[in-house]
């Protein structure tokens, strides 16, 4: 038994309820343009077979649904039920039948090779402690010509703003989490993935050695976000 995927997945059951709240109230709303910034770079066309993985409570998977018109599918995957049974609300509540969701593991995907025309995955890849072979499962479920895109969490570099950040992020954060999610340990845990979580450099070699090409980043907000973006050939 991985141990440390149970506590993860206890951990996302056990602050569901809680969990789009507080990310609007700890990114100051910012969470909303970043994922818009995310669907927009995998230039999807309207007809697309999507795959957003980790999809929590399914804000990604809403997402391009908003921006693509005609009748995409869309599949939203992850190991919480917690996450996945206030998406399913959220996907009543919106009426959004091209959005199927199921219960899955990102190192085992439940699909055939070659069948997505992208792959997403926001704020999850950090969960993962075996990130090469899962950037591995996400490039064979993409067709050749299909495109990753990976948001994450990370910490600005240097200077005045990265002590800033690290205040806030490993001194007042956590505060804030644990009052409102009644949580001590989840906001102390979230500090601590983001701070040991590759450089952008180094997780753009994690995807190149999985096969992609044609790789970049774009740090967003000062840096306490990276967008990154693959092609299979």
């Amino acid at each position: 038994m991985n141990k440390e995927l149970d506590f993860v997945k206890d951990m996302f059951d056990r602050i569901a309820p809680k969990y789009d709240f507080l990310n609007r109230l700890l990114s100051m709303r910012q969470d909303i343009a970043w994922r818009t910034q995310m669907v927009k770079a995998a230039n999807l066309q309207k007809n697309s077979r999507v795959l957003d993985v980790a999809c929590g409570t399914c804000d990604v998977a809403l997402e391009v649904s908003s921006q693509l018109m005609g009748h995409p599918q869309i599949f939203g995957l992850d190991f919480s039920f917690g996450m996945l049974r206030l998406g399913k609300q959220k996907l009543i509540n919106q009426d959004k039948k091209n959005i199927i969701i199921l219960n899955a593991d990102a190192l085992n995907l439940p699909f055939q090779h070659n069948i997505f025309d992208a792959v997403f995955i926001a704020f999850g890849i950090r969960n993962i402690m075996d990130r090469q072979r899962a950037i591995k499962e996400f490039f064979d479920a993409l067709k050749s010509g299909g495109r990753l895109a990976v948001l994450e969490l990370t910490t600005p570099e240097k200077g005045i703003l990265r002590s800033f950040y690290l205040l806030y992020f490993q001194k007042i954060l956590p505060m804030i989490g644990s009052f409102f999610s009644k949580d001590n340990n989840a906001y102390s845990y979230l500090p601590d993935s983001v701070l040991k979580f590759p450089t952008p450099l180094e997780f753009s070699k994690i995807m190149k050695q999985a096969g992609f090409k044609n790789i970049r980043f774009k740090q967003m907000t000062f840096g306490i976000v990276t967008l990154f973006v693959g092609n299979k050939p």
